[in-house]
């Protein structure tokens, strides 16, 4: 991340989605925006904060997919939630603070798994070590040696070829019988103002020192005794407190949380009805957007240098029906543009996870091949574009059902001896899609 500059940002977005040129641009300075921060005067770094974004544009046309690519990019703890699951405090269901939860459980885990990635070679060799202990127990009781014959060389030349048979798998399907530790823990019960998803799992943490640790054995191959014994000594070499320190800075500094469907929590203006309620979760989400602590199981969580990035359809509702102080807290408002049949033809092909790929991977695999002509790839994107203009707008996601009505058949009846190539002209397309388009009652249950 740190070598990206804006424009370059722009550069890796396109290689996965087509067009949307304005949004790219916005996003890439916001996330080069937060580099900049890190690297300013200590005096005025606290005072930076991010410039929170709000997309606005109809479904499929690539407002979360250009978030959770910014994620991946950034390489920074990245959740999404729908606004349309939290309810106002007082009321049955999620409660706002359960996103910032979420996202340091999400933080932990990544920063667990950087470290354990760090000690992994270690981690192999101690549990190698461990194997052979229990494939080789040491003697018990006096042991007699004859002249010439040091026992503790014999054992060594042993260990380094049953080592060595290890290594190279021969006794991958041996079963043997290892301890390991007993995890089940009673699940304690409290409700408190924090909500039930933090019950009853620190408790174990807490008390390790003063519970007893049980174990169990466990009959396994060496295979699974193998990767069962690395994990315990991954966890053994690293420092959890470490990792969660380093975990709740990651949240805090490059956290990402996209609220999806902000648009179902903005009211009409009515002060009755569902309203009452949805401007309530509003109220409750502007803290957070704010910046404030949250409690967690980990620790507190400060919001103050998250970035949040919402998005809506907004068909029935604008941004200007959200409460003026949660617009205040979105400064950036971003237009996705509807797509057209051109873009769906880019769609189709130019992205690195374009559906012609993923489709033609998935024919391989059955030891078959198939090729689309570009009239096919015209055909299909004009019937996608067709659809949508005729029934509902869900954008690219459109071009999912389109190819799958299209390939029914032929993925049906593979594997085939006589079905080895596959080729897809604009006539097969229409031959295959054109009756169900022209009839609308049947697009609409098909397409």
């Amino acid at each position: 991340m740190d070598e990206l500059t804006p424009r370059q940002i722009v550069e890796e977005l396109d290689k996965y989605i087509i067009g949307q040129d304005e949004a790219k641009k916005s996003v890439a300075i916001a996330l080069r925006n937060r580099w900049r921060r890190r690297r300013v005067d200590e005096s005025i770094r606290d005072e930076i904060m991010p410039a929170n974004i709000i997309m606005i544009g109809p479904t499929g046309v690539g407002k979360t997919e250009v978030a959770r690519r910014l994620a991946r990019l950034a390489q920074a703890p990245f959740i999404k939630v729908e606004a349309s699951k939290f309810t106002e405090i007082g009321y049955v269901g999620r409660d706002v603070d359960s996103m910032v939860r979420d996202l340091v459980d999400l933080s932990v885990t990544m920063e667990k798994e950087r470290s354990f990635a760090e000690v992994e070679t270690r981690a192999r060799e101690h549990a190698m070590d461990r194997l052979v202990e229990l494939l080789l127990p040491a003697p018990s009781g006096a042991r007699e040696t004859g002249e010439g014959d040091d026992p503790d060389e014999r054992r060594r030349r042993t260990k380094d070829k049953l080592k060595a048979k290890l290594e190279s798998g021969a006794l991958d399907a041996r079963e043997i019988t290892i301890e390991v530790q007993d995890r089940a823990h009673p699940f304690i019960e409290v409700f408190s103002n924090t909500g039930l998803e933090e019950m009853g799992l620190k408790f174990p943490d807490g008390l390790a020192s003063m519970l007893p640790r049980r174990t169990k054995g466990r009959k396994v191959t060496v295979e699974e005794a193998r990767k069962i014994l690395t994990q315990e000594e991954k966890e053994r070499l690293v420092d959890m407190d470490k990792i969660v320190g380093r975990a709740i800075r990651a949240a805090e500094e490059t956290g990402i949380i996209f609220i999806d469907e902000i648009d179902k929590i903005a009211s009409h203006g009515t002060t009755h009805g569902p309203d009452v309620s949805r401007e309530g979760v509003q109220r409750d989400i502007l803290p957070i957007v704010e910046g404030s602590s949250v409690t967690t199981k980990h620790g507190v969580v400060k919001t103050d240098h998250m970035l949040f990035i919402a998005a809506g359809a907004f068909h029935m509702t604008k941004p200007s029906d959200l409460i003026p102080e949660l617009q205040g807290r979105f400064p950036i408002r971003v237009e996705f543009k509807a797509l057209t049949a051109g873009d769906f033809e880019r769609i189709l092909l130019e992205p690195k996870n374009a559906l012609i790929k993923q489709y033609t991977a998935i024919v391989e695999a059955e030891h078959c091949t198939i090729t689309f002509t570009k009239g096919a790839i015209r055909e299909i994107a004009r019937v996608a574009f067709l659809v949508n203009q005729k029934m509902e707008n869900i954008g690219a996601r459109r071009l999912h059902t389109v190819l799958t009505t299209l390939l029914e058949d032929y993925l049906f009846e593979l594997p085939s001896e006589k079905l080895k190539k596959i080729s897809i002209t604009d006539e097969v397309v229409r031959a295959k899609l054109d009756a169900i388009v022209h009839d609308e009652d049947l697009a609409r249950y098909i397409l």
